[in-house]
């Protein structure tokens, strides 16, 4: 399965990019299944970075997905990823 990369997590004054908000269906009730899961993000050089996916996030849905070793560069955004 594959989801779409849309923004980092992000508050007023804070961009967090250990946090990405993923766009996997069109609605929460498809996105709930993938809650748990793995996702993995290969970057153009060749290096996988996984984390995991924690909650919803609105209703539209989209997820929060969490990278607790390293967070995503700012390239990532509009990328796909893989769910496992």
């Amino acid at each position: 399965m594959e989801a779409h990369i849309v923004h980092f997590r992000q508050g007023r004054h804070h961009v967090n990019n250990h946090q990405m908000i993923l766009k996997i269906a069109d609605s929460a009730d498809e996105a709930k299944k993938v809650v748990g899961k793995t996702v993995s993000w290969t970057s153009p050089a060749g290096k996988v970075l996984t984390g995991t996916i924690s909650a919803l996030h609105g209703r539209t849905g989209s997820v929060r997905a969490i990278f607790a070793e390293a967070g995503l560069p700012g390239q990532a955004i509009g990328q796909k990823v893989k769910i496992q």
